[in-house]
């Protein structure tokens, strides 16, 4: 079994945030660019699969993120490790 076939869906995603980084290598505003790339492709599949209120999610995270930094960081790191087991 692959490590990456081990990791949790936001390990991967939390991977794949620091490939793109090292791919910017040493460019200014690297974590930026490798952040908003992500979030360009969230932001769509989000519109193209979330049905009517998909808005309402992304509103809901930005204010969770904005009012409450911690229950953020805790909803993140429920997320992480090997507890988790994929849905088929």
């Amino acid at each position: 079994m692959a490590a990456s076939d081990e990791m949790t869906p936001l390990e991967r995603v939390e991977a794949l945030y620091q490939e793109l980084v090292d791919w910017y290598g040493e460019g200014s505003d690297r974590e930026l660019r490798a952040a908003s790339k992500l979030l360009m492709v969230a932001l769509l599949k989000l519109q193209q699969h979330g049905g009517i209120g998909w808005q309402g999610i992304v509103e809901e995270y930005l204010l969770l993120l904005k009012n409450d930094p911690q229950r953020y960081q805790q909803i993140l790191d429920a997320n992480r490790g090997q507890q988790k087991q994929p849905t088929n």
